[in-house]
């Protein structure tokens, strides 16, 4: 059956971003109007040709600005394009549909409980998935109690291995403990898993009414330097920037949709883990979509696409056929002239 073209605003789509992945992701599947925002005058995607119009969204007044632009290009439907833009719209979703806008995100108990890794990690014990120890640091018990070496992170704000550091001795935990909480965080100590047996991210969909309409797992290179923020002493920490082997890994997968079940998923999460014994423990879960996500929709699984024919149509997707194979990545340049910048 033939629908007219839904009309997608992306809210934050700067260069290499998981907004614009998204403009990606819709450009492929070819039944969109795709429209964006965003707040920075050289954000790579307000210049990006996979888009029908762009907008300068307003820091200062951002969920109406965003709103406005979603009037002036008539989109009906709103996509965060990364975790900031996704923290305070999913907050306003109330105000959105009063403007006749809906956010197209995972239920806000979801996104305010991934919010916060400490929340999160306590939750995920509680429903039983194996998990590295995780701990607020305050003392250098905290630390000993997690083990060396270790990760220290902030319990918020930590997607793409912002301010993420590998820490050998209490002394060194204890320092960048410091610097997170001078940066207003609260720092987190969390044990270290080895990658012998492999990272992965898993991008897990379930629809708004708790159905799971597919999952999707990759196996990280991590012998790029644009997938490395750190090697050294003995440790490895992944950046932001996923690529690797995509396979059906269907044990892995399972693992990964009984968390979503487990929490009560609604929509988008990914799940970044390393696998120990069989066992996918992860480090990081964030209730959006993933910046891999083109990736994922190279490989036959358009999450974005499946989401929102469900949102507008209620299509229900049949289960997606990967293609197995590598999926690599890198950066795109652009020229803007001085006239031409927003």
């Amino acid at each position: 059956m033939d629908h007219p073209s839904p009309k997608v605003m992306i809210a934050g789509i700067g260069g290499a971003s998981l907004g614009t992945e998204i403009g990606k992701c819709l450009a492929l599947a070819g039944r969109y109007e795709v429209f964006g925002c965003d707040v920075s005058t050289t954000a790579y995607g307000l210049y990006d040709g996979n888009f029908d119009a762009t907008y300068l969204a307003d820091r200062d007044n951002y969920v109406a600005s965003v709103i406005d632009a979603c009037k002036l290009s008539g989109a009906g439907w709103l996509i965060a394009g990364g975790e900031q833009p996704m923290t305070l719209l999913s907050s306003a979703a109330d105000d959105l549909a009063a403007n006749g806008v809906e956010l197209v995100a995972n239920a806000p108990h979801i996104v305010r409980l991934f919010s916060d890794k400490a929340e999160t990690f306590q939750k995920l014990g509680d429903v039983g998935v194996r998990i590295p120890k995780t701990r607020a640091i305050f003392t250098d018990a905290d630390v000993e109690s997690v083990g060396l070496p270790c990760i220290v992170k902030p319990a918020t704000g930590s997607g793409g291995s912002v301010s993420v550091f590998f820490a050998v001795t209490a002394d060194e935990a204890i320092i960048y403990a410091d610097f997170i909480r001078r940066s207003g965080h609260v720092p987190l100590a969390q044990e270290y898993i080895g990658v012998e047996e492999g990272e992965f991210t898993i991008g897990v969909l379930s629809l708004p009414d708790g159905e799971i309409a597919g999952s999707i797992a990759v196996k990280r290179a991590l012998d790029a330097k644009l997938s490395v923020a750190y090697r050294g002493r003995g440790g490895v920490i992944s950046s932001g920037y996923s690529q690797g082997h995509i396979d059906d890994y269907p044990t892995l997968r399972k693992q990964a949709e009984h968390i979503a079940r487990a929490v009560d998923s609604r929509g988008p999460i990914n799940i970044q883990g390393r696998v120990k014994g069989g066992v996918l423990i992860p480090f990081e879960i964030n209730p959006r979509f993933s910046a891999s996500t083109y990736l994922r929709a190279l490989a036959g699984f358009n999450e974005i696409d499946i989401l929102l024919r469900f949102m507008a149509y209620g299509e229900r997707p049949q289960p997606p056929r990967i293609r197995a194979g590598w999926y690599l990545r890198s950066l795109t340049e652009i020229y803007v002239s001085d006239t031409d910048v927003k």
